[in-house]
């Protein structure tokens, strides 16, 4: 079954609501007080690789303690972690950029929608917040699982920087079938 925000409601009746943050190369006492300035209770780490050779202090091995020091609940989900490759008969196109695209034909699968209705489950209960590496939500792949959330009528925001969230809205060519969503070729429009 496919959830919905509308059936994954929290006890209070609100619907979930997630952030997307990028660890980037933040030191991880600012990375944390990012998190508690945004509320987030529990981190989602969406990475296929939950290491980072440049940035240690975001690896699996360590960041879990640091973040459970400061009340923040780490859960990684392998199954959303990024690193996908495209499909010979893809219906992505309108993505120029291979792992995008091999991302979103990822995004096909049941395996994709079963880690989505995860994170709805998790949201219904915390105050969550996909993180990937990248700095940017729109050169990773936290923002195709941002889109597939916004389909599903989650509000979801991106953590950008210290000044704030912004509201994520859906790629402008991506296009729905029910809760099925991607990105076709369209004259003008490849990224």
């Amino acid at each position: 079954m496919e959830a919905t925000s509308n059936n994954m409601k929290d006890a209070a009746g609100t619907e979930p609501f997630i952030c997307t943050i990028g660890h980037s190369t933040h030191p991880l006492e600012e990375f944390i007080n990012l998190l508690k300035k945004n509320e987030v209770t529990h981190l989602l780490d969406v990475r296929t690789v939950p290491r980072s050779r440049h940035n240690p202090q975001f690896n699996k091995e360590t960041l879990p303690d640091a973040l459970r020091a400061m009340g923040i609940k780490y859960t990684h989900l392998p199954g959303l972690g990024g690193l996908r490759h495209a499909r010979k008969d893809s219906i992505n196109e309108g993505w120029r950029n291979a792992s995008f695209r091999g991302y979103a034909d990822y995004m096909q699968t049941q395996e994709f929608v079963e880690n989505v209705n995860r994170v709805i489950e998790l949201a219904a209960h915390d105050r969550c917040a996909l993180m990937c590496a990248e700095a940017v939500p729109w050169r990773c792949h936290r923002s195709l699982i941002a889109d597939a959330l916004v389909v599903r009528g989650v509000r979801v925001e991106d953590i950008i920087d210290n000044h704030g969230r912004k509201p994520h809205s859906l790629t402008p060519w991506a296009q729905t079938d029910g809760l099925k969503i991607f990105y076709p070729a369209q004259q003008g429009r490849l990224i």
